[in-house]
């Protein structure tokens, strides 16, 4: 099985995406086809030792960059890393593929040559937040559908729901609705009416989550989805947030000889703290629903992020995670709707 990876797109340059990919090779002995300008990624390899089997270079011409129009650039740039790598997928060469570029582009190229499972109306961003004890959360959609029908939401708990099992760990995932308040009556029109969906679905449906409840602060919950626009939001203050703490914590430790003796006694456990939060230990974001597995990274993914990526794609590919959500999609249809009304 190989993975496509998209090797020019994000914030550092090429070097880190292949560090990556020779990591994934090495640690994981997976095979990885980097896309990208044939030639720099030629000079690159050739600073790190492999096996030359698992790894080949995938040439491309174009970049779409972060400030592109998506769906413009997708059409117009057919050379580029982000589309060559994707058509990878469409064409069955590649399990998967993982970008740290643009994000927009990301899903328009798989919305344009992989297509939708059957079924899905709207492919959600799947992206895991760190909480306090255990396996992360998984909130979506995280960015891909802004203005969301009861039908989206309802079909993003059921992809969520899978994902959070298969690949996550978590057996009976406990699955919510983001709201502001728990009571059943609580939410907009939207939520109320998806909640009520998700109420005849079988599974491990818990009613409506509060923002604290994601980090371990409330109610236990595994699965939290919302519309794509207050899921961005989310996702983005939780990243800010997180920095700002550790920030904050460096600031007070400097202005005190004391704080620093016990900064270095405690090192060990900053460092533990530091990792549970660090978005590479996740690899990326995963867009569901799509025929193909695609991986959203972020754009300042570095080598550890890139490697954990190509692990996650594989293990979505074995653990058939698409085939699971067609078969869900079929068979609750009459109960999650079509997405019509």
């Amino acid at each position: 099985m190989w993975v496509a990876v998209d090797a020019m797109s994000g914030d550092y340059g090429p070097e880190c995406i292949v560090e990556g990919a020779v990591l994934a090779v090495r640690e994981y002995g997976l095979n990885v086809s980097i896309v990208g300008d044939e030639q720099e990624l030629l000079d690159l390899l050739l600073k790190f030792e492999y096996d030359t089997e698992k790894i080949r270079v995938v040439h491309s011409s174009e970049i779409i960059g972060m400030n592109d129009s998506p769906s413009i650039a997708v059409r117009a740039m057919e050379d580029s890393s982000i589309v060559k790598a994707v058509r990878l997928v469409a064409e069955k060469e590649c399990i998967g593929v993982f970008s740290p570029g643009n994000t927009g582009a990301t899903m328009a190229a798989a919305l344009l040559h992989l297509g939708r499972i059957p079924g899905v109306l709207r492919p959600p961003i799947a992206a895991p937040i760190p909480r306090e004890e255990g396996l992360p959360v998984l909130l979506l959609d995280a960015g891909a559908n802004v203005d969301c029908k009861p039908e989206y939401l309802a079909q993003f708990a059921v992809m969520g729901e899978i994902y959070s099992r298969e690949v996550i760990g978590i057996k009976q995932p406990k699955v919510g609705i983001l709201s502001n308040g728990e009571e059943d009556k609580k939410g907009n029109a939207t939520s109320l009416k998806a909640f009520e969906i998700l109420k005849r679905i079988p599974f491990n449906f818990i009613g409506n989550v509060e923002g604290r409840d994601l980090y371990g602060g409330g109610r236990e919950v595994d699965v939290v989805v919302c519309d794509g626009y207050t899921g961005n939001i989310v996702l983005k203050a939780t990243e800010g947030l997180a920095k700002s703490i550790f920030n904050v914590l460096k600031h007070s430790i400097r202005q005190s000889s004391l704080a620093q003796t016990g900064a270095l006694l405690l090192k060990s456990t900053f460092n533990a703290v530091k990792k549970r939060l660090d978005y590479a230990e996740y690899g990326g974001a995963l867009l569901l629903g799509v025929e193909g597995i695609c991986m959203i990274g972020h754009g300042s993914s570095n080598a550890q992020a890139v490697k954990n990526a190509v692990r996650l794609i594989s293990e979505c590919a074995k653990h058939k995670i698409n085939e699971q959500i067609g078969k869900k999609m079929a068979e609750f249809r009459s109960i999650m709707g079509d997405g019509i009304s």
